[in-house]
C-alpha cells in the first residue's frame, strides 16, 4: 500500500492544476445540487419490530384519514389568579381562538377544551388541541403564523398562553460556538507549524470537504429522508478528521523536507507513510459509523452512512487534494525565523548542532523516557484516573427528550409545565392503547374489557372510552399515567399494559398494542440497549482484525481496544454527570438536566471508538516503523513519541475544539454529543493514547509485537511503516514508475 499511495502522491503533486480542479468542480457540483434540491420533508422516525412501531402502523391502516402521522399542537389557557377558564370572558376568547385556528387550510381538526371536558378540575387552566395534516417540518410558515397569532390575541386578553408540540418545531442551529471551534482550530495548527501557509492547508482541505459532504447530504436529504442533525453530525466528524488527516500529511511531508528530500519525493513519501496510517484510520471510522446499520433504527443507520461518507472524502481529499496543494505551496510550509524557534527547531536547533552540543530533545521525547522508566505508576494512575471518572455511569438512566427537556425559555417547555400543573405530570406522556378485535365474536366486548382491565392497574389516573374505527373492528383508547413520561413508573405502567393485553389475547384472539410517543421512547431505548453487546462486537471485532493487518501484533490490537473501552466509559460517566447531574451545566448550557439519550452510548461507542483508533494507528504506527527498522522496543517507543507526539496532540486539540464548538447548539442530541465526543477525545489522546499505551508498550517490551509465524505467513503485508519505499529508492525507481502511472 505504501508504494501505491506514494505513486499516488508524487503524481498529484505533479498533476496539481488537474487534481484541484476535480475537487472544486466536485464542490461545485455538490453545491448546485443542494441549491436546487427541494427542501427537506419529515424525517420518518420509524422503529421496526417494536410494538409501538406495529400499532402505529395499524392505525394508519386502520384508520385512513386521520393524519397518524401529522403535527400536533396544544395551546394551553391559564387563567389571572383568583380566575377561571370557565369566567364567560375568558371562555369567549378560548372560543375565538379556536375558531380562527380552524380556518387553517393544513388544519385537521381542533378541538375545543369545554367540549372536550380538558379543563383543569380547579378551573385554573384549559387547552385545545390541533392536529394538521402535514408534519411540523412540512407545515407552512403561514400555518405556524396563524397558531402564534392566535395565542397572542388570547395573551392580549388577559390570558397565560402557551403552545406545546411539534407544530412550532425549529430547525436546530449551532451558533456561534462552531466558528469559535475552527477558530481555536486554526490557532493550534498556526502554533503547530509556525507557518500560515501550512498551517491553512489542512483548514482549506477538510472545509472542502466538510462543503462537499453537506452539500451532497443536503442535496438528498428530500429524497432519502435526512433529517437536519444528519448534516450536523457529518460537519462535526467531517471537520475533526478532515484537519487531522491532512495535519499528519503536512507534517509528514515537512519532516520528508527536513531530511534534505526535493519537495515532490517528499510529497510522494509524506503520502506513502503517514498516508497509509491515514486510510486505515479512516476504515476504523468508516467501520464504526456504518456499523450502527446493525441497531436497525433507520434514522441512526442514515446519520451513520451520511457521516461515514463525509469521513471517506476527508480521506481522498487527504491522499490527493493535500500533496497537490503542497505543490502550490513550495516551501513556504517550513517555519523559519522566530516562528521556528518558539517550536524549538529551525535557526536554534541548527546554531545548537553547529556548536557540537545534542540537540535538545522536545517534550514529546522527555514524556516518553519518563513513562519507559516508570511504566507502572503511569498505568495505574492513568487506569484509577479514568476509572474515578466512569463511576457516574453506574447511574446511567437512558430516555429521548421531549419538550420537558427544553430550555424554560421556550413556549413549549412552559406549556408542558402548564399540562403538569393543571392535569398532572402524565398528561404529558399519554399512552395510546389499538385493540384489534378483528378475529373475536365480540369486538365491543373486548374493547370495554381492555378497558376496564387498565383501569385497574397501578399508577393509571384516568382512561378514555374506546373509540372504534368504521369497521368497528379497531379501537384506540387513551391511558393517563401518574408519573411523568421519563419515569421508571411510566416505562412500568406501558409493560403492565402490554402484560394484561396478552391475557386478553389468550382468552378472545384480540390483540392490545401500545404506542404514542412514551410508548416509541421506551421501546427505542430496550432495542438500542439490546443492540449494544452485538454492535461492540462487529465493530471492535472487524477493527481488531483491521488493526492486525496494521501492526502485524496480537497483543497492540488488543492494548487499544482495551484502552478505548476505559476512554469511552470516562466519557459517558462525564455525560452522566453534566447531563443528568447537573454538574456545571450553567458552563455547558444545560438548562434542564434528566436522562440522557437513549442512543448516547452506542452511538458515542460507535464514533469514539474510530477516532480512538485514529490515535492508535498514527502514534504506534511510528514506533512501528522504528522498530522494524532495527530499533530496540523502549527506544522505539520513545522515538515514535518523538516524531509524532506534538502533531497527535494538535489533532486532539483541535477535534476537542471542533466537537465542543457544537455544544452551543440548540438541539439536545447534537449539544451531548459534541461534549461526550470532546471529553472523550481528551481521555483517549491525553490518558489512554499518551500515558496508557507507552506504558503498556514499555512493560510488554518485544513482546507487544509477537506474531504467530503461520499467522504473518495468512495476512497481507499492507506495508504502512513505507518499507517497501526504502527498497524501492534502493532499487533506483523514482520519476520511470511515476510515468508508468500517469500512462495507465
Amino acid at each position: 500500500m505504501a508504494t501505491f499511495l506514494y505513486k499516488l502522491g508524487r503524481l498529484a503533486f505533479r498533476r496539481r492544476h488537474f487534481v484541484a480542479l476535480i475537487w472544486v468542480a466536485l464542490l461545485t457540483l455538490a453545491g448546485v445540487g443542494a441549491a436546487s434540491a427541494p427542501p427537506a420533508g419529515t424525517t420518518s422516525f420509524s422503529i421496526p419490530g417494536t410494538e409501538a412501531q406495529k400499532a402505529f402502523d395499524l392505525l394508519e391502516e386502520r384508520f385512513p384519514g386521520q393524519s397518524a402521522d401529522g403535527a400536533t399542537a396544544r395551546v394551553v389557557f391559564k387563567a389571572p389568579s383568583g380566575e377561571k377558564m370557565t369566567d364567560a370572558a375568558h371562555k369567549a376568547t378560548v372560543e375565538k381562538a379556536v375558531a380562527d385556528l380552524a380556518d387553517g387550510s393544513e388544519v385537521a381538526s381542533v378541538a375545543d377544551p369545554y367540549q372536550g371536558k380538558a379543563v383543569s378540575k380547579d378551573g385554573a387552566i384549559a387547552y385545545a388541541s390541533v392536529r394538521y395534516d402535514v408534519s411540523g417540518m412540512e407545515l407552512e410558515d403561514s400555518t405556524k403564523d396563524a397558531l402564534e397569532d392566535a395565542a397572542q390575541q388570547a395573551r392580549d386578553a388577559g390570558l397565560t398562553v402557551e403552545v406545546g408540540g411539534d407544530a412550532l418545531q425549529a430547525v436546530p442551529h449551532t451558533g456561534a460556538t462552531e466558528v469559535i471551534g475552527i477558530a481555536v482550530a486554526a490557532v493550534v495548527l498556526v502554533i503547530t507549524f509556525g507557518s500560515l501557509v501550512a498551517a491553512g492547508l489542512p483548514l482549506l482541505t477538510a472545509l472542502i470537504g466538510v462543503g462537499i459532504g453537506v452539500s451532497s447530504i443536503t442535496a438528498l436529504a428530500s429524497a432519502l429522508e435526512l433529517g437536519s442533525t444528519t448534516s450536523i453530525l457529518a460537519m462535526m466528524i467531517g471537520l475533526a478528521v478532515g484537519i487531522d488527516y491532512a495535519l499528519f500529511i503536512v507534517s509528514r511531508y515537512r519532516a520528508e523536507l527536513a531530511e534534505g528530500r526535493e519537495r515532490e519525493e517528499a510529497a510522494g513519501r509524506a503520502v506513502g507513510t503517514a498516508g497509509s496510517a491515514v486510510v486505515f484510520a479512516g476504515l476504523t471510522v468508516v467501520i464504526a459509523l456504518v456499523g450502527l446499520a446493525v441497531v436497525n433504527i433507520p434514522m441512526l443507520t442514515k446519520m451513520g452512512v451520511a457521516a461515514a461518507a463525509t469521513v471517506a472524502i476527508a480521506v481522498l481529499i487527504a491522499l490527493t487534494m493535500v500533496p497537490a496543494l503542497l505543490g502550490y505551496a513550495g516551501r513556504r510550509v517550513k517555519s523559519t525565523g522566530a516562528k521556528s524557534r518558539l517550536l524549538g527547531g529551525g535557526r536554534k536547533k541548527k546554531d545548537a548542532q553547529a556548536e557540537g552540543g545534542p540537540a535538545k530533545a522536545n517534550l514529546g521525547t522527555r514524556w516518553a523516557s519518563f513513562v519507559v522508566r516508570r511504566p507502572l505508576a503511569v498505568l495505574l494512575l492513568g487506569v484509577v484516573g479514568l476509572g474515578a471518572a466512569a463511576v457516574p455511569a453506574a447511574s446511567l438512566e437512558l430516555g429521548l427528550p421531549d419538550d420537558g427537556s427544553q430550555p424554560t425559555s421556550t413556549t413549549q417547555r412552559r406549556a408542558y409545565d402548564l399540562l403538569s400543573e393543571g392535569f398532572g405530570p402524565g398528561f404529558n406522556g399519554p399512552l395510546m392503547v389499538v385493540v384489534d378485535a378483528r378475529g373475536s365474536d365480540a369486538p365491543q366486548q373486548v374493547f370495554t374489557d381492555v378497558s376496564n382491565e387498565i383501569k385497574g392497574l397501578d399508577d393509571v389516573v384516568a382512561v378514555t372510552p374506546p373509540a372504534p374505527n368504521k369497521a368497528g373492528d379497531t379501537a384506540t383508547i387513551t391511558v393517563i399515567p401518574d408519573s411523568k413520561p421519563s419515569s421508571v413508573q411510566t416505562e412500568d405502567l406501558v409493560h403492565a399494559i402490554r402484560d394484561a393485553g396478552g391475557a386478553v389475547e389468550a382468552d378472545t384472539g384480540a390483540q392490545t398494542l401500545v404506542t404514542g410517543s412514551t410508548a416509541m421512547n421506551i421501546d427505542v431505548s430496550q432495542k438500542l440497549n439490546d443492540a449494544l453487546v452485538p454492535y461492540l462486537v462487529l465493530v471492535v471485532g472487524l477493527a481488531f482484525l483491521l488493526l492486525i493487518v496494521v501492526f502485524r501484533s496480537i497483543l497492540v490490537p488488543l492494548k487499544a481496544a482495551l484502552g478505548f473501552l476505559l476512554s469511552v466509559m470516562a466519557a459517558l460517566g462525564a455525560v452522566v454527570a453534566v447531563f443528568q447531574w447537573g454538574w456545571l451545566s450553567g458552563l455547558m448550557g444545560v438548562e434542564e438536566t434528566g436522562p440522557v439519550m437513549s442512543m448516547m452510548p452506542i452511538f458515542m461507542v460507535g464514533v469514539v471508538f474510530g477516532l480512538a483508533m485514529d490515535y492508535e494507528v498514527f502514534l504506534v504506527t511510528r514506533m512501528r516503523e522504528a522498530y522494524v527498522h532495527g530499533e530496540k522496543p523502549h527506544q522505539a517507543v520513545v522515538t515514535g513519541f518523538k516524531h509524532g507526539a506534538r502533531v497527535v496532540t494538535a489533532a486532539a486539540v483541535i477535534m476537542m475544539a471542533v466537537f465542543a464548538g457544537f455544544i452551543g447548539s440548540s438541539e439536545a442530541m447534537v449539544k451531548m454529543i459534541g461534549f461526550g465526543l470532546a471529553i472523550a477525545v481528551f481521555f483517549d489522546a491525553f490518558v489512554v493514547r499518551m500515558a496508557l499505551v507507552p506504558a503498556v508498550l514499555a512493560l510488554l517490551g518485544g513482546k507487544a509485537w509477537w506474531l504467530p509465524k503461520w499467522l504473518d505467513r495468512a495476512l497481507p503485508n499492507v506495508d504502512v511503516e513505507g518499507e517497501g519505499l526504502r527498497t524501492a529508492e534502493e532499487r533506483g525507481s523514482g520519476p520511470e514508475e511515476d510515468r508508468e502511472l500517469a500512462r495507465t
